[in-house]
Parts: C-alpha cells; structure tokens; sequence
C-alpha cells in the first residue's frame, strides 16, 4: 500500500483485466501497432481505433510522454489511456525522463476521468527496446511518487506483466524502492 493504494505486480495478459482503465503502450499515431498496443486494439474492436482516429485528426496524434483516452470497446475495462513511451537510444537521449512523462501522464489523466483503478504493462520495453531492468525502477518509482504526492486518487494501482522475468524486474525493484517510501511489500 502506499498511502491509501493498493499496489500491485502479477503476470498475465493486459487485455483480460477486469478494471476501470488500462494502459495502452502506444505508437505516436495512435495507429496499433505490435505487441500490447496491436493486442489492444485488436481485443478492443473498431470503438478503440475510430476514438483514436478522431484524436490524430484533432491534434495530430500523440507525442513521446504524453497521454490521451478512449472508450475500452469489447475490452473487459472501461477506458484504454494511451501513452508513448520513448524508444531506446541508448540511454542519452532523455528517454528516463520520458518514459516517466509517460507513467505520470497517464495517473493524471486517469485521475482527471475519475478512474480510481488502473493497470499498466511495462511501457517501451517491447519494440521500443528500453531495457526492463531500467524500465521497472523508473516505471515503479514515479508511480509510487504520484501516489505518495496525490493520495487519495487511486484505490488499486496494476502492473500486468507480460514474461515472468519482466515480472521478477519489476518484484526486485519493489523491494528495493518500498525503503524509500516506507513501505511494506507482501
């Protein structure tokens, strides 16, 4: 828990969750693409790519960091956030600092849309080749940051992780950071 958030980390299939909201590791065009993002939009139906359409007609489409939602379709959830995570460069290229605009972005989205229960895959560590052993501090860290700093604005925050050793990354650096914010993991 952190504050008054249950946090948690399970492997499974994004797609199945039963929640109010999930995230969508996107591509700028909002398009689907590979892994979760064609997963979603093929598991979500045409609602998901024609709300998509509108908004890359409205602004363009997405860009790196940033979030955008729509309805979930025949996805077990109620909404689909969109977020583009960076693509991996080699370290660099600013791309920690994007890939936690992406985590950040989409809690306050959720938050704005009064979505208290949310889950997310582990961003840019597909295609985009961000390395998961990066991934999972950065990712845990800023979400645990949000909630320590906005309590009160999620019941239940999900990481539904794909592979088992994603999972096992994503364990290993729970423990580590639940010292720095006085947590206790189960």
């Amino acid at each position: 828990m952190i504050r008054d958030t249950l946090l948690r980390l399970k492997s499974g299939d994004l797609t199945k969750e039963r929640i109010e909201a999930i995230v969508n590791a996107a591509n700028s065009k909002l398009c689907g693409g590979g892994g979760v993002d064609g997963a979603i939009h093929q598991a979500g139906g045409p609602v998901i790519d024609e709300e998509c359409e509108k908004i890359v007609v409205m602004q363009g489409g997405c860009p790196t960091g940033e979030a955008v939602i729509t309805m979930a379709g025949w996805l077990p959830a109620k909404y689909v956030i969109h977020t583009v995570g960076p693509i991996w460069q080699g370290g660099n290229a600013g791309e920690e600092a994007l890939l936690r605009n992406s985590y950040r972005n989409s809690l306050r989205l959720a938050s704005k849309n009064g979505i208290q229960r949310i889950a997310f895959p582990s961003i840019s560590t597909g295609v985009y080749g961000y390395p998961p052993e990066l991934a999972a501090p950065a990712a845990l860290d800023e979400t645990m940051l949000f909630l320590k700093e906005k309590p009160g604005r999620f019941r239940e925050v999900v990481f539904v992780l794909f592979t088992a050793e994603i999972l096992k990354l994503f364990e290993d650096s729970l423990t580590v950071l639940a010292g720095k914010y006085k947590v206790k993991v189960r």
